[in-house]
């Protein structure tokens, strides 16, 4: 095979995972979701219908449910919150940006607005709560006397130790207001359906957002062992050591917990999830010529580690195939983490991509192949891309830039080396948030 020919196998086999990622993103669509669930019908018991909706997918959720819901019910304008990238104007709605995945003041004033329209609400009412991806960013409402900046820099914390979503989670559902539970102990005794587009593994709906509208079966107790699992106990703010230590006293009331009565008026239903999104890659790959596998439905852990995995799994997967000589599809979903060792620039995907490269060439994975790791809400970590797809000159194409691939990785710079090798992919915001897939293509040489 000529070099010329291997580079057109090489683009063909890129353009084919990126479509194949597409396919997943597609599959997550916000807007159809809402339309596929909600009839007027469903509206006809209620005097008035209030749309609240926070999270990536909040503007195309609200546009969708608008546009069903009979005007005559929606006296007051509906409250969306975004991230600004996905900011866009809505009739009959009022759209606010936020940070993410920091909180920030916009994030904060919005919160209260929203605490303050559903705590208004009548029994024979009805707020329809639509959930997305980023929602626990998005909503910041720090409890007690604990600052807006204290809870950034405990957020901050939690995420360069590594630690998991869920354990982030708990920890957010014990220093808000309306988390784990408390917009809906808010919004009793009004009727509250929620609408829930899922971008945690499992499907776990008091993590989604960390779990405003349901049950919370956590503690103070264990907030607190999360930081110190994490050894970061003692770099917490002062203040929320307190809060927490005083809510494990019985200072401050638990969040709502099952069986709560004001859960008797409380309804949701999922309409999104990375399985749906995982399901349609093995569609779009097999409809493209591969022999698709389904890896894993639940990746998670650290970042390079996973991608180090992967390749592993694809020299294995490609051995065990009947079809040797076909071209394979491996095909994964989940969410990874990072523990921040260095000072560089990346995310996880960005860093699972790189991790896979390094890997590839140490484990010898032979023919031309193609591997993606991306963020369907086209953001990975605090960068302008989405992820990364690398390829079997990956690594070459690096060090021609004179960069060391390797010394990136350990340095979480991630960003810098797919830069360099024209491998980060850039989506820009897509609107929706089902966590993250990852793609490897292999196709023989000849």
């Amino acid at each position: 095979m000529s070099l010329l020919t291997e580079r057109a196998d090489l683009a063909s086999i890129r353009q084919d995972a990126l479509n194949i990622f597409k396919a997943g993103i597609a599959a997550a669509d916000p807007y159809q979701a809402v339309k596929r669930y909600l009839v007027p019908a469903l509206f006809n018991s209620y005097a008035k219908v209030h749309i609240i909706a926070f999270g990536k997918a909040a503007c195309a959720m609200a546009h969708a449910a608008s546009e069903i819901i009979p005007l005559h019910m929606l006296t007051d304008k509906g409250i969306a919150i975004t991230n600004y990238e996905n900011v866009t104007k809505i009739e009959n709605i009022d759209i606010i940006g936020a940070g993410h995945p920091l909180p920030d003041d916009a994030g904060f004033k919005a919160a209260q607005l929203i605490a303050e329209r559903v705590s208004k609400a009548q029994p024979n009412e009805l707020i329809l709560v639509l959930i997305s991806g980023g929602g626990s960013a998005l909503l910041p409402y720090p409890a007690g006397s604990i600052t807006l900046q204290e809870k950034l820099l405990t957020t901050n914390l939690l995420l360069a130790s590594g630690a998991t979503i869920n354990q982030i989670n708990c920890v957010r559902k014990h220093l808000s207001l309306l988390k784990g539970g408390g917009l809906a102990k808010l919004a009793f005794p009004a009727h509250l359906h929620a609408l829930i587009l899922s971008d945690v593994l499992g499907d776990d709906l008091s993590s989604i957002a960390s779990g405003p509208t349901v049950a919370d079966a956590s503690t103070y107790a264990e907030a607190i062992e999360v930081f110190k699992d994490q050894g970061v106990w003692d770099q917490v703010p002062d203040n929320v050591r307190e809060h927490l230590e005083q809510g494990k006293l019985g200072a401050f009331p638990e969040t709502p917990k099952p069986g709560d009565d004001l859960f008797k008026t409380t309804k949701y239903t999922l309409i999104g999830s990375n399985t749906i999104s995982l399901n349609a890659t093995l569609q779009s790959a097999n409809s493209l010529g591969y022999e698709a596998i389904l890896y894993n439905d639940h990746l998670c852990g650290e970042a390079k580690l996973a991608g180090t995995a992967f390749v592993t799994q694809c020299i294995e997967r490609r051995l065990k195939s009947p079809l040797q000589n076909k071209p394979i599809a491996l095909l994964a979903g989940g969410e990874t983490t990072v523990t921040l060792k260095g000072n560089g620039h990346g995310g996880r995907n960005q860093e699972m991509a790189l991790a896979f490269a390094l890997a590839a060439e140490q484990q010898n994975l032979s023919g031309n192949w193609a591997f993606l790791s991306g963020g369907t809400d086209g953001r990975d970590g605090p960068t302008d891309a989405a992820g990364g797809i690398v390829d079997t000159n990956t690594l070459n194409r690096m060090t021609k830039a004179s960069f060391k691939p390797l010394e990136l990785l350990e340095n979480n710079d991630s960003y810098t080396a797919l830069k360099a090798s024209d491998d980060l992919i850039n989506t820009g915001a897509t609107g929706t948030n089902v966590a993250d897939l990852q793609i490897a293509l292999i196709q023989p040489k000849p």
